[in-house]
């Protein structure tokens, strides 16, 4: 484990942590910043590859034993906040090297699809929820938040570094060859006219298509769907948080598919 003691925040091994909250390590780039214990070792466990691990001394004792192949930076805890732009509660952070282009696993069954989901914090629980539910793949359209960034990745409490990923190009191109696939593509929708969800025949593979909280799916792509399902509401309800009702649709497909 190469450690390293810095104390001076014009260091240049800090550059990739500098202004985080002013700067994003984007998709054009090929970089994502981890932050938190979890989130780093969650990055650690998985077959990314980490440039870096940045971490106050209490934090290099806790998570020594992951560390044997990584750079370490050990700093104090003010020189973490200054260089980061905002007080890195945790006190650890990590720059990992961005996937390369994630691919649809041919063993899948069950994924789930976003459709222009800009919201960091929605696409970052709708990967969790979709990990710890069982889906084997997350599809974005591409007007989608991006998965490695900062929040989306601390929301989803490292998931996004398990769960691939695919990131279409072309739209609704790549939603209809998940259907050439075998795929049946499942709209989740607010109308009194879809079926609800609980009376669903489910089938053996299906792409559960979501919206973004507000406007939901495009009136294109729902009449793409083969099948619209909805949540029963008690009366004077209207609708759920698009990661909560996703965990739902998930849920309720997930138990009773073949």
């Amino acid at each position: 484990m190469p450690t390293s003691f810095v104390t001076d925040p014009a260091d240049p091994r800090l550059d990739d942590y500098r202004e985080l909250r002013d700067r994003r390590l984007n998709e054009e780039g090929s970089r994502f910043v981890a932050e938190s214990e979890l989130g780093v070792r969650k990055l650690l466990a998985s077959p990314l590859r980490v440039h870096s691990v940045l971490l106050t001394a209490p934090r290099l004792n806790a998570l020594e034993d992951l560390l044997a192949a990584v750079e370490v930076l050990v700093a104090p805890q003010e020189v973490l906040d200054g260089v980061a732009g905002f007080h890195v509660h945790r006190g650890c952070l990590a720059i990992g090297e961005r996937p390369r282009e994630a691919t649809l696993p041919a063993e899948a069954r069950a994924v789930v699809v976003l459709e222009d989901l800009v919201d960091v914090d929605n696409l970052g629980a709708i990967t969790r929820n979709a990990a710890a539910l069982g889906a084997h793949a997350l599809v974005l359209s591409p007007r989608c938040a991006d998965p490695f960034y900062r929040k989306a990745i601390r929301v989803s409490m490292g998931s996004v570094f398990h769960l691939p990923i695919v990131r279409a190009s072309r739209w609704p191109a790549e939603l209809l060859a998940l259907r050439d696939r075998g795929f049946t593509l499942v709209g989740a929708v607010l109308d009194e006219a879809a079926v609800p969800v609980h009376a669903f025949a489910h089938p053996a593979r299906f792409a559960l298509v979501l919206g973004a909280e507000g406007p939901g799916l495009s009136a294109g792509t729902k009449q793409l769907c083969d099948a619209r399902v909805t949540i029963p509401m008690a009366p004077g309800a209207d609708s759920l948080n698009v990661a909560t009702a996703g965990a739902v649709l998930l849920y309720a497909l997930l138990s009773r598919s073949p």
